[in-house]
């Protein structure tokens, strides 16, 4: 059949099994936004409150569900306005196809209204990205899109219509979406140095990264865990992988990691990294990084070995296959003594905080016991990005949506629409610094025009407090532009764009105002008041061995 170009971008969407999109309609995307309208009953498009917005939605939609997420947006600075929210995609592994319009084909290149280079723009943030200049090869276009997104190591993919493209027509015909192949490019003798690595092992420690979860591999890594009898650390990006409340898991990694996470992997003899890749945040030092063990690696891209951290055997392929070849292989271990070391220092260096004031920790606590853990967690960056971290005990994968490798502040209230979209039987709770939220606050009004029932949890402490707990411990306490304690009301701001608002002063407002947010089923803010200076403990200083993280306690005792 012959349709225009816009006509086969919404029927490539229901190709792929779109449902959900995320956008901001302009000029140059009209043609588009004409033909969804069409299509209303079959693709449901949320009009975010700003371009950044619809990437972070798509982004948060694809994280909690494994599909890809999909955003919309005009040209100029439609187009650009999307380009931290693919960059945040790009560094996370996330797979969004990110559609713009662009000028005429005839005005291209001649600064026209509008105009900007966006497929240039976002070269270096991208797996791939195309313009597309004739109607001929639109459909296939966007097809190879979704596939480049979804396979491999998933990752955003740009496409650019010129906007005399979606008006011409062509035949166009239905094709089913290919199926995303697993490789395993490792070789069978690569599968067995890594088992007599692991069976020669007297302290093995596992550390999971974003890949496992992106591999769908946390059953298969649950039982490699239990037949190498380890214990398991994780990255930011790989929680939920290991239940948090398993007795192997010793918690996070790196900067804020657990003490027993960063002293057991300092002692261990073989570290075995699981769709990691072993960032600055998490190596510290990397002369000094695991110095007394030998290191397998496994990941699907073959770009991460050896990139910070030298292996002694690497497994390049899907780590869901990968590891049930290992599991299959692998006689059952025992390291009795090891696992009791472990469990010693857990007992030893327990995460703790002042329970004496209201504090982050304590929130997060609350809300994972209200929740029963099962709630989908987003965040921003920061110290409650940290808390989030450390006190929900995530019992499944895709269940802490957050900025790892960008580290982008706004990111959680998008994502969290986008998580909701996505997954509307789970309860999604978005966290964030005060700081943060300033920053997209106004995507509240997003939830409110559809009703979306998420919960806006603020930790307001009036100040940046990651930047300020650097400034207090390495900058001689200058608080150079970190102060935040102006006039802003939160909750009134909530109340003006259509959403309900509790504030929390004191910690026995916790669980009422939790348990009020979650019976409302309407978009709610919590605006939660906590001591300015509350610090992040455990801490590595940048740059310093993962074995020197030190606490409140050492501080003090300096």
């Amino acid at each position: 059949m012959v349709l225009t170009g816009a006509e086969i971008v919404v029927e490539c969407l229901k190709e792929q099994g779109v449902d959900t999109v995320f956008g901001y309609p302009g000029g140059t995307i009209l043609n588009v936004y004409d033909a969804l309208y069409k299509h209303s009953n079959e693709i449901n498009h949320i009009l975010t409150s700003h371009e950044q917005g619809a990437a972070h939605a798509a982004d948060g939609y694809a994280r909690a569900t494994g599909k890809v997420g999909v955003c919309l947006a005009t040209s100029g600075p439609g187009a650009t306005n999307l380009v931290t929210g693919i960059a945040t995609a790009y560094m996370d592994s996330v797979p969004i196809v990110a559609i713009t319009c662009n000028v005429n084909l005839p005005l291209l290149g001649k600064d026209s209204f509008q105009e900007v280079d966006i497929a240039g723009i976002t070269m270096p943030i991208t797996k791939h990205n195309y313009i597309v200049k004739d109607v001929n090869i639109l459909a296939d276009t966007l097809r190879k899109a979704f596939a480049i997104a979804g396979s491999g190591r998933p990752g955003p993919v740009l496409v650019d219509i010129t906007k005399d493209v979606t008006a011409n027509s062509c035949e166009y015909a239905k094709k089913e979406p290919t199926a995303v192949e697993k490789p395993m490019r490792c070789l069978e003798e690569e599968i067995k140095e890594a088992v007599q690595l692991i069976e020669q092992a007297q302290k093995p420690y596992i550390y999971v990264g974003g890949g496992a979860v992106i591999a769908e591999a946390y059953q298969e890594v649950r039982e490699f865990a239990q037949i190498v009898d380890a214990p398991v650390c994780d990255t930011l990006m790989g929680k939920g992988v290991c239940d948090g409340h398993d007795a192997r898991y010793t918690g996070m990694i790196g900067m804020h990691g657990t003490k027993t996470s960063n002293f057991g992997v300092s002692e261990c003899d073989l570290l075995i990294a699981l769709g990691a890749r072993f960032s600055d945040r998490v190596v510290g030092n990397p002369k000094k990084f695991a110095e007394n063990a030998k290191v397998l690696h496994i990941d699907i891209d073959a770009a991460e070995i050896n990139k910070n951290i030298r292996t002694d055997v690497s497994l390049v392929g899907d780590l869901k296959e990968v590891l049930n070849k290992l599991n299959g292989r692998l006689a059952k271990q025992d390291h009795g003594e090891w696992m009791q070391h472990i469990a010693q220092l857990k007992e030893k260096f327990p995460l703790s905080y002042d329970q004496s004031v209201l504090s982050c920790p304590y929130i997060i606590e609350e809300i994972d016991r209200l929740t029963k853990g099962e709630a989908i967690i987003t965040t921003d960056v920061g110290q409650h990005q940290m808390w989030a971290a450390q006190y929900y005990k995530y019992s499944l994968p895709r269940t802490l949506l957050t900025s790892g490798g960008l580290g982008t502040m706004g990111y959680g209230l998008g994502a969290c629409i986008g998580a909701k979209m996505g997954q509307p039987e789970k309860i999604c709770i978005n966290i964030a610094g005060d700081g943060c939220f300033r920053m997209n606050m106004n995507e509240l009004a997003t939830a409110s025009r559809y009703n979306i029932p998420i919960i806006q949890v603020v930790i307001n402490n009036h100040v940046l407090g990651m930047v300020r707990q650097w400034q207090t411990l390495f900058y001689g306490q200058r608080y150079s532009q970190t102060v935040l304690n102006d006039g802003v009301d939160f909750c009134k701001v909530a109340e003006g764009l259509g959403c309900e608002a509790i504030l929390v002063t004191k910690k026995e407002e916790v669980a009422p105002a939790i348990e009020r947010a979650l019976s409302l089923k309407k978009p709610v803010l919590l605006n939660c008041i906590i001591p300015e200076d509350d610090k992040v403990f455990p801490m590595v200083p940048a740059g310093a061995p993962i074995s020197e993280a030190f606490d409140a306690n050492d501080l003090a005792a300096k």
